[in-house]
């Protein structure tokens, strides 16, 4: 894990399909404008990494995902942490030319580096993006605040679709 980093925003969604959308808004949103050079490959990741939390994980069984963005050191840090798998973890699997199953060899490809931790039965996975100008925060808000424009109640809005 890189030192020296801080949180630029949190959010945590529903393990629903329409909560990467959310995700792919969100890190759009929270991404400092120096960071835009990175942001497709941010964003690209961000929907693979949530979109596998919430197929392969208890995640997408009413469950939650959370999504964070760091930055510091010249790195900016994407973390989604899942509700479990019931002790299986995040693996590369062999290229097979099937449609499915690549998700993590494109994380793989798009960031600097990527990999995972855990937290009890919770997986975090991880991927980091170099950059020459990172600061703290381009958002003072940082999507925390009760009133900030990326709380996405609309989100948990809907039931399961």
């Amino acid at each position: 894990m890189s030192g020296g980093l801080v949180v630029v925003g949190t959010l945590t969604l529903p393990g629903v399909g329409r909560s990467v959308g959310y995700a792919r808004r969100f890190l759009r949103e929270m991404a400092p404008p120096q960071a835009h050079a990175l942001l497709d490959d941010l964003v690209t990741v961000g929907s693979e990494t949530v979109g596998n939390a919430i197929t392969h994980t208890d995640s997408g069984d009413d469950g939650r995902v959370t999504v964070s963005l760091l930055a510091g050191g010249g790195v900016y840090r994407l973390e989604v942490a899942d509700d479990g798998a019931g002790g299986k973890r995040p693996h590369l699997k062999a290229e097979t030319g099937d449609e499915g199953g690549r998700g993590l060899r494109v994380v793989e490809a798009l960031s600097q580096s990527w990999g995972f931790r855990t937290d009890g039965a919770r997986t975090v996975v991880w991927a980091e993006f170099g950059s020459a100008d990172v600061n703290s925060s381009g958002n003072p808000d940082r999507g925390l605040s009760r009133d900030s424009a990326t709380l996405v109640a609309a989100a948990f809005e809907g039931g399961n679709r």
